[in-house]
């Protein structure tokens, strides 16, 4: 880029800069996004980024692949049923540990490095749990172990931490209602639940697929922008399938609670943080609760009354 170009891309950002200042985003990061160092290092660098421009990051992480890696080492197969991970007592205590003593410090102090604040948040001191059960293929219940589902949260620390500027990094754990003792929460159901309680006004899911796409298999067919009505229709046709279905029911979900977008964006692709947030097109998927036209989005203040159309 030369210089000309650079200073454009700042122009195209200012409209979002300046409705951003001073609101919360969560981002949850996860998948094959997290198997990578230097684009975690990135992704890290950009929620700096946010952080000095006056948004308030939060950050909800997975690890699954890593705590995959860690039961094999002690012995253990990883199941899963219905998209939860069987987590039997001797399963949880490997779970809390690479989530505790691995990814959340290793997140926490690659934002240090690049000179911003960030603490270390178990989920147990934010999420509070009920165990759920899975179901089997035949439609069966079955007990899948110390998993749950999050019923309340506590935000007293995250609170705390943004009052003095400093990013929140927090596991996927909840505490259990009736005995304190850890759950295993599935990490996009987490941040929906925590996005909800906080309003936050947007939250991101980086993983590692595109967004929502017209065809699986063919990924120039990312769906830009949708609705929420427009969304309920891709699930009733088939267009959005598997694993899909619940990432973007939680979406839904946590639009009617008042959080105004949510976005689906690869986190293997470079800065895909900024380049979603601070430009028109964005490189993922939003969902909204505003009309889109064609899939398409629209240039807008956070004050609708501002709304100004390209």
């Amino acid at each position: 880029m030369n210089p000309t170009d650079k200073a454009a891309a700042l122009i195209e950002a200012l409209p979002y800069l300046q409705d951003f200042r001073g609101k919360t985003f969560l981002i949850k990061i996860g998948g094959s996004a997290m198997e990578d160092a230097e684009l975690v290092a990135q992704v890290m660098r950009d929620i700096v980024f946010l952080e000095v421009a006056g948004i308030n990051p939060v950050v909800v992480h997975g690890g699954g692949k890593a705590i995959s890696a860690a039961m094999e080492e002690a012995g253990l197969k990883a199941k899963f049923v219905g998209g939860f991970r069987v987590t039997t007592p001797e399963a949880i205590d490997i779970v809390s540990k690479v989530l505790s003593e691995q990814i959340n410090p290793k997140l926490v102090q690659m934002i240090r490095v690049f000179g911003g604040k960030a603490v270390g948040i178990p989920g147990t001191d934010v999420f509070l749990g009920e165990r759920i059960q899975g179901t089997d293929e035949n439609g069966e219940k079955i007990d899948i172990g110390r998993v749950g589902e999050v019923v309340a949260c506590q935000l007293g620390h995250t609170g705390s931490a943004h009052q003095a500027a400093i990013v929140p990094v927090i596991s996927p754990l909840a505490s259990e209602l009736s005995t304190g003792k850890p759950l295993n929460i599935n990490a996009d159901l987490a941040a929906a639940a925590l996005a909800k309680e906080l309003k936050v006004s947007k939250l991101v899911y980086l993983s590692d697929v595109p967004g929502l796409l017209s065809d699986p298999k063919n990924p120039e067919t990312l769906i830009n922008s949708v609705n929420r009505e427009e969304a309920r229709r891709l699930i009733a046709d088939g267009t959005i399938s598997g694993g899909m279905i619940p990432k973007i029911n939680s979406a839904i979900d946590a639009l009617d609670a008042g959080v105004r977008k949510v976005h689906f964006i690869d986190g293997r692709r470079p800065h895909a943080l900024l380049l979603e947030i601070f430009t028109q097109s964005g490189i993922g998927t939003e969902v909204t609760t505003e009309p889109t036209s064609h899939g398409t989005r629209r240039l807008y203040s956070v004050s609708a009354e501002r709304n100004l159309r390209l």
